[in-house]
């Protein structure tokens, strides 16, 4: 795993594509039992080098009711996004991530973790490039596959990304603290203790 871990440390595959330079920010050990898969890190993680250093992630902590020495405890959690790097500004947010690095990647980190048992796909891109087609396709949107997130295929668990930006979808889906929430919480101590 070190040895992968520093080969994606030196990727320049997208360089060109992205306004502040690479830096691939992911953590991952072969013990980990849980693995967190996002959409890229903004400017803040890009800087810091440390994935959810932000808003979104001490919310996510806060859903996943860990702290963060829980949270960044690389022998349980290992974190991997679907884009490395920042991939730079569009209208209303941060880019989409770069495709090269869920191509050129995943499998070979995926590979070296034999221990998940739980793997938290937060937003769009992580659940449209992970969940099986039958999923995708009884469940064509967010919201319908945050919501029926008991009929996700193991060891999947979908959820919306906890950016500031979602306020509104939150407030909308009052459900998804009444119901994921808990459920997510259950089976994060299942796996944890």
């Amino acid at each position: 795993m070190e040895k992968l871990l520093q080969e994606i440390k030196k990727c320049r595959l997208c360089e060109e594509y992205l306004p502040l330079g690479p830096r691939p920010v992911v953590r991952a050990n072969e013990r980990a039992k849980i693995l967190i898969i996002g959409q890229a890190p903004g400017t803040r993680v890009h800087e810091t080098g440390i994935p959810w250093n932000d808003p979104s992630g001490q919310r996510l902590r806060e859903w996943m009711q860990l702290d963060s020495s829980e949270f960044y405890n690389e022998q349980l959690i290992a974190i991997m996004p679907m884009g490395f790097c920042y991939p730079g500004k569009g209208r209303s947010g941060d880019l989409p991530p770069r495709p090269e690095c869920a191509k050129a990647w995943h499998k070979q980190i995926l590979s070296a973790l034999p221990n998940l048992e739980l793997v938290l796909l937060i937003g769009q891109y992580s659940q449209n490039f992970y969940l099986d087609e039958e999923f995708k396709k009884e469940h064509k949107t967010l919201t319908e596959r945050v919501r029926h997130f008991t009929k996700c295929p193991s060891p999947y668990f979908p959820l919306p990304h906890p950016s500031p930006r979602n306020q509104i979808w939150l407030k909308k889906n009052p459900w998804f603290y009444d119901e994921c929430l808990p459920a997510l919480r259950s089976k994060l101590e299942g796996v944890i203790n």
